[in-house]
């Protein structure tokens, strides 16, 4: 039996009626056509799919559209605004900070949740924040710069280096 829901997706409130088996990461994919939340691995491992739910990360491959019912959803889509990127998009695009892209918006809205909880996190605590979301490509080095960076800036304080690490 279908359900009715509305969820407020970046700002934006939104009526859907679906199968209650539905998964949040299809009604913001196919639904809503907001792209930038990627499918990985469709079992919770990747992490690609992360999105913000009331100001927390969750995976959007784990939970059911009828749960965010009532909930306020942010996707990387949600980051920029008229002004310019979020800092953590300009972190990474400043430290590059991906390769392939296919992780970038799942780590960034992690490593968004992470800067709201700890402003100022210490790499340990970086790497220990994004662990639950995978990059194949990347070494992580740059995308921990890439938090570190968007960090100070969201403090006002002086930007660190840009100067990306190849591995």
């Amino acid at each position: 039996m279908k359900k009715e829901i509305t969820v407020t997706i970046n700002g934006e409130k939104h009526t859907a009626t679906v199968e209650p088996r539905t998964l949040l990461v299809h009604l913001i994919r196919e639904h809503l056509r907001l792209t930038g939340t990627h499918i990985g691995c469709d079992t919770s491992n990747c992490g690609a799919c992360t999105i913000l739910v009331n100001g927390k990360s969750i995976k959007s491959c784990t939970m059911l559209a009828i749960q965010a019912d009532g909930k306020e959803i942010i996707t990387v889509e949600g980051l920029a605004t008229t002004e310019g990127l979020h800092p953590i998009q300009e972190g990474f695009k400043e430290n590059h900070g991906l390769h392939c892209g296919y992780c970038t918006p799942g780590m960034m809205m992690r490593a968004v949740e992470l800067l709201a909880d700890n402003p100022n996190p210490t790499e340990e605590e970086i790497r220990w924040g994004i662990s639950g979301n995978l990059c194949r490509c990347t070494g992580y080095n740059n995308i921990v710069k890439a938090i570190q960076y968007a960090g100070a800036k969201m403090r006002g304080e002086t930007l660190p280096s840009t100067e990306p690490e190849f591995v």
